[in-house]
C-alpha cells in the first residue's frame, strides 16, 4: 500500500545533534510521515509557522523541564494550537521504555527502540483533528 504523503501528518523534529536529527528524519519518513527539522528553538518556530506540524518531537540535551518549556514556547510563538502534542524524548529521568504526560498535551518518553516511539507518535497524531 502506498501512502499519499500529501495527506500524511507532519512531525516537526527539533534535535541539536545533526546525525541524530537526520536518523530520526529518515525513520519517520519511512514510517509514512512528512517531516520538518530544526536544530534549535528559533528555527523550530519558523518551521512550525511554515508547515503547521501535527506533532512536535523535541530533544535538545537539556533537562526535561527546560525542554518541555521550550516545546511550549515553540507551540505558542508559532501560533500552533494547544492541541498539538509536544513529545520530549530520551528523558534521562524516566526508566527506559517509559512515557509520561507532564502537562498540557506535553509528554516525555525514553523509548527502548524506535518502534515504541513510533507507536506513541501514531497514538498522539490520531487524536489530532486533520489540518492538512
Amino acid at each position: 500500500m502506498t501512502l499519499d504523503l500529501g495527506q500524511a501528518p507532519v512531525i516537526l523534529v527539533i534535535e541539536d545533534v545533526e546525525e541524530v536529527r537526520d536518523a530520526i528524519e529518515r525513520l519517520l519518513l519511512v514510517s509514512g510521515y512528512r517531516v520538518s527539522t530544526a536544530r534549535d528553538e528559533e528555527e523550530a518556530i519558523l518551521k512550525a509557522r511554515l508547515r503547521s506540524p501535527n506533532l512536535i518531537l523535541l530533544n535538545l540535551g537539556l533537562d526535561d523541564i527546560q525542554t518541555s518549556e521550550i516545546g511550549r514556547r515553540i507551540r505558542q510563538n508559532s501560533g500552533l494550537s494547544e492541541r498539538v502534542p509536544v513529545v520530549v524524548f530520551c528523558v534521562a529521568t524516566l526508566a527506559e521504555g517509559a512515557e509520561a504526560e507532564v502537562g498540557a498535551n506535553v509528554y516525555t518518553t525514553r523509548p527502548d527502540n524506535f518502534d515504541q516511539l513510533r507507536t506513541l507518535l501514531s497514538r498522539l497524531v490520531r487524536r489530532q483533528p486533520r489540518t492538512y
